[in-house]
């Protein structure tokens, strides 16, 4: 294994889990959206409010490319934001690492309630602030058939803790090398 890459909505346990699943691995955890912070030095809310959505995408991809970059050299689990897979250059550097079997990419796949329970109003969430639940109806439209015609594995969380969805996860890994 050199990267998991854990795709899905706001509200799918990317981070959480992506944490919990590395920890398990003893491998790197890389968060995209934390690494756009870290380069602004500015929140994601904060980058959408004062340099808007492309600004945040345009870095979001360079986060991605870095994160995939990295996983050449050694095991990570990298978790992207909702949006980073709608992003032609960052879906072809997934598809390329796939196909050199440098990442298996988890569609960590959540209901409309559950995703919105987690997410609250949507306050750190710049793409469903306005109407939460319309919001994130309309980008999972457009959004999910890219989701999975890029996954290697889907696991749905709604009933999984974030431990049980790290466990889920590795274990299909596992069934997956075997």
């Amino acid at each position: 294994m050199s990267a998991l890459v854990l795709i899905g909505p706001s509200g799918a346990g990317k981070t959480t889990v992506g944490r919990r699943l590395a920890d398990r691995l003893w491998v790197d955890f890389a968060d995209t959206d934390q690494l756009v912070e870290a380069e602004s030095g500015q929140s994601v809310g904060e980058l959408f409010a004062t340099r808007g959505e492309a600004a945040f995408r345009a870095a979001e991809r360079r986060a991605a490319a870095a994160a995939l970059a990295g996983a050449a050299d050694q095991a990570v689990v990298i978790a992207l934001g909702g949006g980073a897979p709608m992003d032609s250059a960052t879906a072809q550097a997934m598809t390329t690492a796939q196909a050199t079997s440098a990442a298996t990419v988890v569609f960590l796949d959540v209901s409309e309630a559950v995703a919105l329970r987690r997410v609250g109003a949507g306050a750190v969430r710049p793409l469903l602030a306005a109407s939460p639940r319309q919001s994130w109806r309309a980008l999972m439209a457009k959004r999910r058939p890219v989701y999975e015609t890029l996954a290697d594995v889907t696991i749905n969380v709604d009933r999984l803790s974030p431990d049980q969805a790290a466990d889920a996860i590795a274990q299909a890994i596992v069934k997956g090398d075997q």
